[in-house]
Protein backbone atom coordinates (compact mmCIF):
# COMPACT_ATOMS: atom_id res chain seq x y z
CA UNK A 1 0.00 0.00 0.00
CA UNK A 2 0.95 3.49 -0.81
CA UNK A 3 1.91 5.95 2.10
CA UNK A 4 -1.16 7.99 0.88
CA UNK A 5 -3.51 5.48 0.65
CA UNK A 6 -2.49 4.24 4.05
CA UNK A 7 -2.84 7.72 5.44
CA UNK A 8 -6.21 8.22 4.00
CA UNK A 9 -7.76 4.77 4.89
CA UNK A 10 -6.57 5.60 8.64
CA UNK A 11 -8.27 9.01 8.67
CA UNK A 12 -11.82 7.60 6.81
CA UNK A 13 -11.65 5.04 10.19
CA UNK A 14 -11.65 1.83 7.61
CA UNK A 15 -8.64 0.33 9.74
CA UNK A 16 -6.59 1.06 12.15
CA UNK A 17 -2.52 1.42 12.82
CA UNK A 18 -1.84 -2.13 13.28
CA UNK A 19 -4.05 -3.23 10.65
CA UNK A 20 -1.66 -0.67 8.57
CA UNK A 21 1.40 -2.19 10.15
CA UNK A 22 1.00 -5.49 9.26
CA UNK A 23 0.04 -5.13 5.90
CA UNK A 24 3.28 -3.29 5.06
CA UNK A 25 5.41 -6.31 6.26
CA UNK A 26 3.53 -8.87 4.52
CA UNK A 27 3.75 -6.43 1.54
CA UNK A 28 7.25 -6.40 2.49
CA UNK A 29 8.02 -10.04 2.97
CA UNK A 30 6.37 -10.82 -0.83
CA UNK A 31 8.50 -8.57 -2.77
CA UNK A 32 11.66 -10.32 -1.12
CA UNK A 33 10.78 -13.56 -1.67
CA UNK A 34 9.74 -14.88 -5.01
CA UNK A 35 6.18 -16.07 -4.51
CA UNK A 36 5.83 -20.14 -4.37
CA UNK A 37 3.69 -20.84 -7.25
CA UNK A 38 7.13 -20.02 -9.31
CA UNK A 39 9.28 -22.08 -7.06
CA UNK A 40 7.18 -24.85 -7.44
CA UNK A 41 6.93 -24.87 -11.81
CA UNK A 42 10.96 -24.42 -11.68
CA UNK A 43 10.79 -27.80 -10.05
CA UNK A 44 7.91 -29.51 -12.06
CA UNK A 45 9.66 -27.98 -14.77
CA UNK A 46 12.62 -29.97 -13.96
CA UNK A 47 11.32 -33.53 -12.85
CA UNK A 48 9.11 -33.40 -16.32
CA UNK A 49 12.31 -32.44 -18.56
CA UNK A 50 13.85 -35.55 -16.50
CA UNK A 51 10.86 -37.71 -17.13
CA UNK A 52 11.25 -36.72 -20.73
CA UNK A 53 14.54 -37.70 -21.21
CA UNK A 54 14.14 -41.08 -18.99
CA UNK A 55 11.27 -41.88 -21.40
CA UNK A 56 13.66 -41.05 -24.36
CA UNK A 57 16.28 -43.10 -22.95
CA UNK A 58 14.12 -45.99 -22.13
CA UNK A 59 12.85 -45.92 -26.11
CA UNK A 60 16.14 -45.95 -27.53
CA UNK A 61 17.10 -48.52 -25.33
CA UNK A 62 14.25 -51.12 -26.39
CA UNK A 63 14.51 -49.91 -30.30
CA UNK A 64 18.60 -51.10 -29.69
CA UNK A 65 17.74 -54.20 -28.09
CA UNK A 66 14.96 -54.86 -30.20
CA UNK A 67 18.03 -54.78 -33.59
CA UNK A 68 19.94 -56.76 -31.77
CA UNK A 69 17.76 -59.48 -31.08
CA UNK A 70 16.56 -59.28 -34.42
CA UNK A 71 20.73 -59.78 -35.61
CA UNK A 72 20.72 -62.46 -33.07
CA UNK A 73 17.78 -64.62 -34.65
CA UNK A 74 19.17 -63.62 -38.50
CA UNK A 75 22.22 -64.87 -37.18
CA UNK A 76 20.67 -68.08 -35.56
CA UNK A 77 18.94 -68.76 -38.78
CA UNK A 78 21.69 -68.48 -40.97
CA UNK A 79 23.50 -71.57 -38.86
CA UNK A 80 20.83 -73.68 -38.90
CA UNK A 81 20.71 -73.06 -42.79
CA UNK A 82 24.36 -73.57 -43.19
CA UNK A 83 24.23 -76.58 -40.99
CA UNK A 84 20.98 -78.10 -42.53
CA UNK A 85 22.85 -77.93 -46.01
CA UNK A 86 26.21 -79.56 -44.96
CA UNK A 87 24.77 -82.40 -43.74
CA UNK A 88 22.13 -82.98 -46.29
CA UNK A 89 23.93 -81.83 -49.26
CA UNK A 90 24.54 -84.25 -51.80
CA UNK A 91 27.70 -85.04 -53.27
CA UNK A 92 28.44 -82.88 -56.25
CA UNK A 93 29.67 -84.67 -59.53
CA UNK A 94 32.62 -84.41 -61.59
CA UNK A 95 32.19 -84.75 -64.80
CA UNK A 96 28.65 -84.42 -65.17
CA UNK A 97 26.68 -82.35 -67.53
CA UNK A 98 26.11 -78.75 -66.66
CA UNK A 99 22.40 -78.02 -65.83
CA UNK A 100 21.25 -74.04 -66.70
CA UNK A 101 19.46 -72.39 -63.80
CA UNK A 102 18.51 -69.01 -63.04
CA UNK A 103 19.37 -67.52 -60.24
CA UNK A 104 17.88 -64.00 -60.11
CA UNK A 105 18.64 -62.17 -63.23
CA UNK A 106 21.65 -64.69 -63.90
CA UNK A 107 22.14 -68.36 -65.71
CA UNK A 108 24.14 -70.19 -63.29
CA UNK A 109 25.23 -73.93 -63.80
CA UNK A 110 26.00 -77.15 -61.97
CA UNK A 111 27.55 -80.07 -63.06
CA UNK A 112 24.88 -82.80 -62.04
CA UNK A 113 24.37 -86.82 -64.19
CA UNK A 114 21.24 -87.57 -65.79
CA UNK A 115 19.66 -88.93 -62.82
CA UNK A 116 19.92 -86.11 -60.65
CA UNK A 117 18.55 -83.40 -63.56
CA UNK A 118 15.51 -86.18 -63.71
CA UNK A 119 15.24 -85.73 -59.95
CA UNK A 120 15.94 -81.93 -60.07
CA UNK A 121 12.82 -81.56 -63.39
CA UNK A 122 10.51 -83.62 -60.95
CA UNK A 123 10.46 -81.37 -57.81
CA UNK A 124 12.57 -84.55 -55.97
CA UNK A 125 15.78 -82.31 -55.65
CA UNK A 126 16.46 -78.21 -54.61
CA UNK A 127 19.41 -76.13 -55.62
CA UNK A 128 20.23 -74.08 -52.64
CA UNK A 129 22.36 -70.91 -52.44
CA UNK A 130 24.29 -70.44 -48.96
CA UNK A 131 27.86 -68.62 -48.71
CA UNK A 132 28.15 -67.99 -52.21
CA UNK A 133 27.81 -71.36 -53.75
CA UNK A 134 25.38 -73.53 -55.17
CA UNK A 135 24.38 -77.06 -53.54
CA UNK A 136 21.74 -79.65 -54.17
CA UNK A 137 19.42 -80.85 -51.60
CA UNK A 138 16.07 -82.59 -51.20
CA UNK A 139 13.01 -81.61 -51.27
CA UNK A 140 12.35 -82.59 -47.51
CA UNK A 141 15.12 -80.06 -46.51
CA UNK A 142 14.48 -77.48 -49.24
CA UNK A 143 11.11 -76.89 -47.16
CA UNK A 144 13.14 -76.80 -43.77
CA UNK A 145 15.32 -74.09 -45.78
CA UNK A 146 12.58 -72.31 -46.88
CA UNK A 147 10.60 -72.08 -43.52
CA UNK A 148 14.18 -70.17 -42.05
CA UNK A 149 14.44 -68.28 -45.43
CA UNK A 150 13.26 -67.53 -49.07
CA UNK A 151 16.34 -66.47 -50.52
CA UNK A 152 18.16 -69.22 -49.83
CA UNK A 153 16.08 -71.50 -52.36
CA UNK A 154 17.14 -71.04 -56.02
CA UNK A 155 15.19 -73.44 -57.97
CA UNK A 156 12.98 -75.87 -57.12
CA UNK A 157 9.44 -77.02 -57.50
CA UNK A 158 8.29 -77.65 -54.07
CA UNK A 159 5.63 -75.10 -52.75
CA UNK A 160 5.44 -73.53 -56.30
CA UNK A 161 2.42 -72.70 -58.42
CA UNK A 162 3.68 -72.46 -62.43
CA UNK A 163 0.01 -73.09 -63.34
CA UNK A 164 -0.03 -70.02 -65.28
CA UNK A 165 2.94 -70.68 -66.82
CA UNK A 166 1.92 -74.28 -67.88
CA UNK A 167 -1.36 -72.75 -68.79
CA UNK A 168 -0.20 -70.22 -71.55
CA UNK A 169 1.79 -72.58 -73.17
CA UNK A 170 -0.10 -76.03 -72.49
CA UNK A 171 -0.89 -75.97 -76.67
CA UNK A 172 3.01 -76.31 -77.32
CA UNK A 173 5.27 -79.89 -77.07
CA UNK A 174 8.32 -79.35 -75.59
CA UNK A 175 11.00 -82.17 -77.12
CA UNK A 176 12.15 -84.55 -74.53
CA UNK A 177 15.58 -84.35 -75.41
CA UNK A 178 15.63 -80.69 -74.64
CA UNK A 179 18.55 -79.60 -72.73
CA UNK A 180 19.62 -75.87 -72.42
Amino acid sequence: MSTSLRDQLLKAGLIDKRQANEAERQQQRRERQPPPKHKSAVTSDGSLARQVAQSAKVARDQALNRRQQEKAEKKARLAQIKQLIEQNRLPSVENGEPYNFVDGTKIRRIAVNASIRDQIIRGEIAIVRHEGRYDLVSAAIAARIRERDENALVSSSVGKDGSDAEGAYAGFSVPDDLIW
